[in-house]
């Protein structure tokens, strides 16, 4: 019966590696781009063997993330429950877990997806797990700006996984996801600066202080609200789109807004952070939403 209990909690904390949420909003953008790439249908095999793919390769980042984050982890509230900090899996049994998902999330995107989109899954791998994690994050308070190019990476993944090109399109979803990383990150550096802080790691909030930081987040929220027209004036969408980003964008600059001009709120930040998340979710569920809606009307 024990052996049971602790097969089951292993197999929670490899999963809990895996950054199940996190990967869930990833694999729900690179979906939502694999439709968003055709008039119609995406095709069976592509959308099946590149959603499994990419979002076994996200997995594998996450792994590796936890893993070189390992020490610092231990030394922060958010994170020092995570299994490696705790010992519930080992660092070499980790890396094994990461390494065994990464080879073989590339082996079914090169044979059943395509090239293109097997290199550009690897590369935001590296980007992330690497470039990001290992210097980026411990080298300059612009790590989730220079970063979040790799996290902006599944719409665009999802759409050449389908057709097998990169357009002007794919590229404008990659620039949402990109121009919103900052402000949603940001907001969390600001609620756990202390702890940053403490651990050495240079978010923007710890070398250019709390106003910098929420001066910040409010013009790249600007920035994106602006952006996130840019479908609908590029033909890509309709009203339906239109409407909810206007929506969504107003009640996001609400909170960039009221963070800039009240630091006393403590709770503001992460309230903001939330409410970031569900923004992308809701922004990209209404751009696949829009697309077969126009798609019915011009049947």
């Amino acid at each position: 019966m024990s052996t049971n209990v602790e097969r089951l909690t292993d197999w929670r904390d490899y999963y809990e590696l895996t950054k199940p949420r996190v990967v869930m909003l990833i694999v729900f953008t690179a979906i939502v781009g694999m439709f968003l790439a055709v008039p119609g249908w995406p095709g069976v095999a592509s959308l099946v063997f590149g959603t499994i793919g990419i979002g076994m390769a996200a997995s594998s980042a996450a792994v590796f993330n936890h893993v070189l984050d390992a020490r610092i982890d231990i030394h922060m509230l958010r994170t020092r429950g995570r299994p490696l900090p705790q010992g519930r899996v080992s660092e070499s049994n980790a890396l094994i877990f990461a390494s065994g998902i990464c080879v073989l999330s590339m082996i079914i995107l090169w044979f059943l997806v395509n090239p293109l989109t097997t290199a550009l899954t690897f590369g935001s791998l590296i980007g992330y797990a690497v470039v990001y994690t290992v210097f980026l994050k411990r080298a300059t308070p612009q790590n989730i700006v220079i970063g979040g190019a790799a996290g902006a990476a599944p719409p665009l993944l999802g759409w050449t996984a389908v057709t097998g090109e990169i357009t002007s399109s794919a590229l404008l979803l990659f620039l949402i996801i990109f121009v919103w990383t900052p402000p949603h990150f940001w907001a969390l550096a600001i609620a756990r600066k202390d702890e940053y802080a403490k651990v050495g790691i240079p978010m923007l909030p710890v070398t250019h202080g709390e106003e910098y930081t929420r001066l910040s987040i409010l013009l790249y929220t600007i920035l994106l609200v602006v952006i996130t027209i840019m479908p609908y004036l590029t033909g890509m969408s309709g009203l339906i789109y239109l409407v909810t980003a206007l929506a969504l964008g107003a009640r996001f600059l609400s909170y960039a807004i009221r963070m800039k001009v009240d630091a006393d709120d403590v709770e503001l930040p992460m309230r903001t952070f939330r409410f970031s998340i569900s923004y992308l979710a809701i922004l990209f569920a209404a751009l696949l939403v829009d697309h077969y809606f126009l798609l019915q009307v011009s049947l």
